[in-house]
Order: C-alpha cells, then sequence, then structure tokens
C-alpha cells in the first residue's frame, strides 16, 4: 500500500494544515511495511557499496541514494550517474561540479566514491544520514502527486534556507538557485515573473531577480531568507500567487471555450 499524504484543501490555508500535520503523517508513511523495508534494506546492503559502479549497479540502492536527493528520475541513467560520482567533487573539473544542479555536487559529495580511497559509505553514520534525507525527500514526492506546489515549497524551505547560509557571495547564490528549476520555479512565481523569464540572458535574469526581491522583501540578498520569517513570507506569496494563476488560467478564454465545448 502506497503512502496518500492528507490534504484537503489548497492553497496558503491547506499548506498551514500541512504544516500542523505534518509530523504525525510523516510517521504513518515511516511506519509503512513498504518504507521500512526499504530502509532495512540501505543499512544492510550501503556498506558492502564500495564503488560507484556497484552502486549503480543496484537498482534498490540506486533509488534510495537518488531519492534522498530529489534525483529520482535519474534512475534509469546508470551511466550518467556513475561518471557523477566516480568524479567526486574536489576537482574543480569534475562532472558534478560542472552541472547547473548542484543537488549531483551534493550527491557526490555525500558518497566520496572520487574524493577518497575509502568512501563515506564505510562510514557508520552513513545510513541514517541518507535515510533521513530519504524520508524528507519520499514524504515530498507523495505530496507532489497530489499538489505539486506544497512539494516545491517544503523543497524551497529547505534549499533556500540552506543556500542562504552559505558563505558564497550573493551573485553565486543566485546563479546557484537558477540552476535549480524547482527553485527557479518558486522565486519567478512569488515574485510574479512569467515563465517565459528563463528565455532571457541569464546575467539579466539574475539582475532582475535581485530587484524585484529588494522591492518585495527589503533585500536584494538570498542571505536573508537564513530567517525563519523571511522564508515563510517567501513561501506565502509562492503560494498565493500560484493560487491567483491558477484561477487566471481557469478563465481564460481558452478555458471558457474548452468548458462550453464540454456542455
Amino acid at each position: 500500500m502506497s503512502f496518500q499524504p492528507v490534504l484537503p484543501l489548497a492553497g496558503y490555508v491547506g499548506w498551514g494544515f500541512l504544516k500542523r500535520t505534518m509530523a504525525r503523517q510523516q510517521e504513518v508513511q515511516q511506519a509503512l511495511p513498504a518504507q521500512q523495508r526499504d530502509e532495512a534494506y540501505f543499512r544492510d546492503r550501503i556498506g558492502k557499496a564500495d564503488t560507484a559502479e556497484k552502486l549503480v549497479n543496484d537498482k534498490r540502492l540506486l533509488r534510495i541514494a537518488l531519492t534522498a536527493f530529489g534525483l529520482e528520475a535519474d534512475l534509469n541513467s546508470k551511466a550518467f550517474i556513475q561518471k557523477v560520482l566516480e568524479g567526486g567533487t574536489l576537482k574543480e573539473g569534475s562532472l558534478a561540479n560542472k552541472l547547473a544542479d548542484k543537488q549531483y555536487q551534493k550527491l557526490a559529495a555525500a558518497f566520496g566514491y572520487g574524493d577518497f580511497a575509502v568512501p563515506r559509505t564505510k562510514i557508520s553514520t552513513f545510513p541514517d544520514e541518507i535515510l533521513a534525507q530519504f524520508r524528507a525527500r519520499s514524504f515530498e514526492k507523495a505530496v507532489g502527486e497530489q499538489n505539486n506546489t506544497f512539494r516545491l515549497s517544503m523543497n524551497a524551505e529547505r534549499e533556500i534556507a540552506a543556500l542562504a547560509a552559505k558563505g558564497s557571495s550573493e551573485l553565486a547564490k543566485w546563479y546557484t538557485l537558477l540552476g535549480s528549476a524547482p527553485l527557479r520555479e518558486v522565486m519567478q512565481t512569488a515574485l510574479g515573473l512569467p515563465k517565459s523569464f528563463a528565455s532571457i540572458d541569464i546575467d539579466q535574469q539574475v539582475s532582475t531577480l535581485r530587484k524585484r526581491t529588494e522591492a518585495v522583501f527589503g533585500s536584494s540578498d538570498l542571505s536573508q531568507f537564513k530567517d525563519p520569517a523571511k522564508m515563510d513570507a517567501l513561501v506565502r506569496r509562492f503560494l498565493l500567487q500560484s493560487e491567483m494563476q491558477g484561477q487566471t488560467a481557469a478563465y481564460s478564454p481558452a478555458a471558457t471555450a474548452l468548458a462550453l465545448l464540454r456542455r
């Protein structure tokens, strides 16, 4: 039996319900036999996966590993993932460092295949580290199957807050955010920018985002979202803007014509 979260309402009101009940709902998911079997399998087998090749050739281990980093869509891209893992992150020109989506960099760094003679899979605390992320991402995925806006919000709360806390420059943070499709969508929507915004010059995108962010939140820096109150304000704007866009689409001429044809 697959887990189905209880999401009786959409929009910001529904988000409030999810936040209030999240801990209990996560407990329910984690108690399911399928989830328990996955975790037991990972604990038992991950220490034996001492090379990237061994990991990618165990589809169940790979699924859990990729889900922990939001990369489960790459489950069948074994050669690509192996190359990401084997390249590590300590060499500037490694594949993980070149890719715009920094989740690959996090994956490669976490497993350490390309960086150390003995990978991090041998560390006693490694299973707990990855499984904590697997639980969180699995719950987000289940939520996303019913309401993808909520999934994007949950991801943004974690990833933007973590990015805000990094010691890199503000410009570097903005370019990193734009390299993540889910984070880009949250920020663009919250700031009222159209989907076509992604097609303009990348430097112009950063400039526009910083100006809009300063106008709305009082600062152009992503560092401000270390503050939970600022992070909550960003998510609230994203949810409200998403709801407004949905209502606009529902009353567009094309939608109206389609509704008339269905009568």
